[in-house]
Order: C-alpha cells, then sequence, then structure tokens
C-alpha cells in the first residue's frame, strides 16, 4: 500500500507542477471574439455530485466578473469527461486590452473543491500584437 501512496503523491505532485507552469503563461485572445472553455477532466474513485465551474476574472488585482457553470454529476471511469462553457465575448476596445487573471476551480454541492488553478487571459487588439 505504500507504493500507492508514492503513486499518489507524485500524481499529485505532476498535477501541481503543471498547474504552477500553466500559471505563468497567458493565452492570448483577440478582443471582441466569441469563444468557449473546454475543460477534460477525470473521476477515479467515487461518484461526483453536483459538479461546478467556477471562475473568477481580475484586473490589476480587481475582480471584475464571476461566472458560474453547472457541470453535472459523474460517475468513476478510466477515460476522461468534456465540459464546454456557453459561448463568451471577449471584451474589445482600448480600455479592455491587457492581461487578466482567472481564478478557476472545480467545486460540488457538498462545497468541497476538487481542483483550484490560476491563469492568465490577454486580450490584443489582434492575434499577432
Amino acid at each position: 500500500s505504500n507504493n500507492l501512496n508514492q503513486d499518489f503523491y507524485w500524481k499529485y505532485l505532476r498535477t501541481f507542477r503543471d498547474l504552477e507552469a500553466f500559471k505563468k503563461q497567458a493565452f492570448v485572445l483577440k478582443e471582441g471574439v466569441e469563444y468557449k472553455i473546454k475543460i477534460n477532466f477525470k473521476v477515479n474513485t467515487e461518484i461526483v455530485s453536483g459538479l461546478k465551474y467556477v471562475q473568477q476574472t481580475f484586473r490589476k488585482g480587481m475582480k471584475i466578473d464571476k461566472s458560474d457553470y453547472m457541470v453535472g454529476s459523474y460517475g468513476p471511469r478510466p477515460t476522461e469527461y468534456d465540459f464546454l462553457t456557453t459561448m463568451e465575448e471577449a471584451p474589445k476596445g482600448l480600455l479592455a486590452r491587457g492581461n487578466y487573471v482567472i481564478k478557476s476551480k472545480f467545486t460540488d454541492d457538498d462545497k468541497h473543491d476538487h481542483l483550484s488553478w490560476e491563469w492568465n487571459l490577454n486580450i490584443k487588439k489582434d492575434w499577432n500584437d
């Protein structure tokens, strides 16, 4: 059973490191474009009921937006599930351009946070700016 714990630990560490690296990257969006966010996730051991995806958007340290998406209930399986948000529109205009910090998390009906991560979104005038 020690190997199992070690295996879990390394997987957790790898995921954590991946999420820390993810935080340092920025996704670029052209202002005004429509987009959806797709998240792949896996349920390993027990059924998760009332899973929600919560996303908070910060600009210059201030929270400017919060979105809650009901994802649903899922049972364990070896393959990943997909979740796709509804269509969103990137902000546009000179004042909207720049960097946004997004704090994302999966939570459930029991207020149990399954995974939290941070990422950056950069709104630009054009894709190549």
